[in-house]
């Protein structure tokens, strides 16, 4: 190889190189051929991942709530590497709801059942009151098991 950069636009690398057989110069030029990140949603079609629609869905749950965007960003940054790690390219919404619905619980309780209220569907308000009595009963049972460590220090 004779001389190698990166071409006027960026989006190729420019290659001069030699033929070693018989002296003579070529240019050749080399792209990155990116296969895009899907996800299928729920009725079975496909999409592109979008990391913003990650996002605009974390910022609506946790509006008025004490959560950073940097604890925000964290999230959508786990769910673009299990993206990114699936081995055929794609994830299921559901896959990446249940990421989503997992993080919010243990960071805010508030913003989770917001989430929880648009991810799951809640058909009705009882559904949303299940879902409340299993997030309060978890709860408990957390508060409790610390209290317990508390009396035997």
């Amino acid at each position: 190889m004779v001389d190698s950069r990166e071409s006027k636009d960026g989006d190729s690398i420019r290659r001069r190189r030699e033929c070693l057989g018989c002296g003579r110069r070529f240019t050749s030029y080399e792209r990155i051929d990116e296969i895009p990140y899907m996800v299928v949603k729920k009725d079975g079609k496909r999409e592109g991942f979008d990391r913003n629609k990650v996002l605009a869905g974390l910022f609506r749950a946790s509006e008025k709530r004490p959560i950073s965007t940097t604890q925000l960003e964290t999230i959508a940054d786990e769910v673009e590497k299990n993206v990114q790690d699936s081995l055929d390219r794609e994830l299921a919404t559901t896959e990446i709801g249940k990421i989503i619905m997992r993080r919010l619980k243990a960071l805010d309780k508030v913003a989770y059942v917001r989430f929880a209220s648009v991810y799951l569907e809640f058909a009705d308000v009882s559904e949303f009151m299940t879902e409340l009595k299993v997030l309060v009963g978890s709860q408990s049972r957390t508060t409790a098991a610390t209290a317990k460590k508390k009396k035997k220090k």
